[in-house]
């Protein structure tokens, strides 16, 4: 899925994925770096049954193209390596407009905390399809799939305390939600 998102981040992707997979993992592909980007993706989760994506449009419709592309295209892998049919992904995505930097910021930590959240993980840092680990520093620069640093000015001792902060919060929270009846 990472790779995925890496690959039609860009527009008109110039060859297949499986082609442009097996030549440049995580999207180290420096011939798409000339095409011009659809989104900025800023902070990402992928969960075993949904996927948090922060993304900054940077096209018109390039947030609905890009998403189009991806949950299209991993639904066509999904169902080939299985051998099923049928649509994967179940009701809607919600869109939400960031307008301050504070909401973008809750956000993220809103998406880092997903794992710990459904009790997958106790620390945001142990989930490896999470883009939190970018924000602390803690992979190498080749290997960032995220652009925030000219929406967001945190360092990653700041950002790491203010997203632990929040995890008995965000737990309460989902409590709650289970407790909501919503017809």
């Amino acid at each position: 899925m990472i790779d995925t998102i890496c690959y039609y981040q860009k527009e008109h992707p110039q060859v297949k994925f499986s082609k442009f997979i097996k030549e440049n993992p995580r999207g180290k592909n420096h011939e798409s770096l000339e095409r011009e980007k659809l989104v900025e993706i800023v902070a990402y989760c992928i969960m075993p049954t949904h996927l948090h994506l922060l993304l900054k449009q940077l096209k018109e419709n390039g947030i609905s193209i890009f998403t189009g592309n991806v949950l299209n295209s991993y639904t066509r892998y999904f169902n080939i390596k299985h051998r099923r049919k049928g649509p994967l992904w179940e009701g809607r995505s919600k869109k939400i407009l960031v307008e301050t930097e504070e909401q973008l910021l809750h956000l993220t930590r809103y998406i880092h905390l997903n794992p710990v959240t459904a009790y997958l993980v106790g620390k945001p840092e142990e989930w490896l399809a999470s883009s939190y680990r970018e924000y602390l520093l803690c992979i190498h620069e080749e290997d960032k799939i995220c652009n925030y640093k000219d929406m967001l000015d945190i360092s990653p001792s700041y950002y790491r305390k203010f997203v632990e902060e929040g995890i008995f919060y965000q737990k309460e929270l989902a409590n709650i939600k289970k407790l909501i009846y919503e017809p």
